[in-house]
């Protein structure tokens, strides 16, 4: 229901003001707080330190953010990648229902199912990656090529076909309409579903957590043993850490869309 009064727009902004921040903005505002808090015995944190920033930024856990920030740029990318192919190549023909559904078949289980598939399809010959960082790779490229697909899928049905037409007309080989006109047309998408697949990878924990190897531990795997132990500071610290890490990536990507757009 639309409200047009001003009383009215008040309530309706102040209503969303208050559930916005109590369930969006505090959690971030106390995981903030956790990772410089000394102590947290009260309502408040107190006795500030940087002692937890330190660590989640020294030793194992740096090793964490790199493994994770590797495992984006390759899962991720490699996602965005698949989809790209996946979505041109389902377009405009007879299969667009199946290729959606199967692309979407990863996302619509728990990934924690995802997981374990790979950890059973994988742990013997002829194609043995159990205990390899590549198993963990190919669990977020399958678990991010359902987005990838998406977004550039959803750009394919709003671009217009004639251009693409005209070039074929004029001579131009497939190939050459693809690399020229098509491509071009969806980078803008691209970008966006390249964002998109690194932000969501550097948060995946369901399926990382069942085929992880001691060796390739993402930094939410990290986190999430970090709280199992009692140590909340830390993993906040930690956090803290994923999420600045997170956004300037996204912040980097979203320039680099932006730039698709304008050529």
């Amino acid at each position: 229901m639309l409200v047009w009064t001003k009383p009215g727009k008040a309530i309706v902004w102040l209503a969303f003001a208050v559930v916005f921040g109590l369930l969006v903005v505090a959690p971030f505002v106390v995981v903030i707080a956790a990772a410089f808090a000394g102590s947290w015995n009260g309502v408040l944190p107190s006795d500030p330190t940087a002692d937890h920033l330190r660590q989640a930024l020294s030793g194992d856990e740096l090793a964490s953010l790199s493994v994770s920030l590797q495992t984006a740029f390759l899962g991720g990318l490699l996602a965005v990648v698949f989809g790209s192919w996946g979505a041109l190549s389902a377009a405009d023909t007879r299969f667009k229902r199946l290729a959606d559904a199967m692309h979407h078949l990863p996302i619509a289980v728990p990934s924690v199912v995802v997981g374990l598939g790979l950890l059973v399809a994988f742990s013997r010959q002829p194609l043995l990656l159990n205990g390899t960082k590549w198993i963990v790779v190919i669990a977020h490229l399958v678990l991010m090529v359902a987005f990838s697909y998406g977004t550039v899928s959803a750009a394919l049905e709003r671009i217009d076909p004639s251009y693409a037409e005209v070039a074929a007309s004029l001579g131009a080989s497939p190939a050459r309409v693809l690399w020229r006109v098509r491509l071009p047309m969806l980078l803008p998408a691209i970008a966006s579903a390249a964002g998109l697949s690194v932000a969501l990878s550097m948060g995946e924990v369901g399926a990382t957590i069942m085929v992880y190897p001691a060796s390739w531990r993402t930094l939410p795997v990290s986190i999430f043993a970090l709280t199992d132990r009692g140590q909340a500071f830390v993993a906040a610290a930690e956090a803290v850490v994923l999420l600045a890490t997170t956004v300037v990536l996204v912040l980097i990507l979203d320039r680099l869309r932006g730039r698709a757009a304008e050529r």
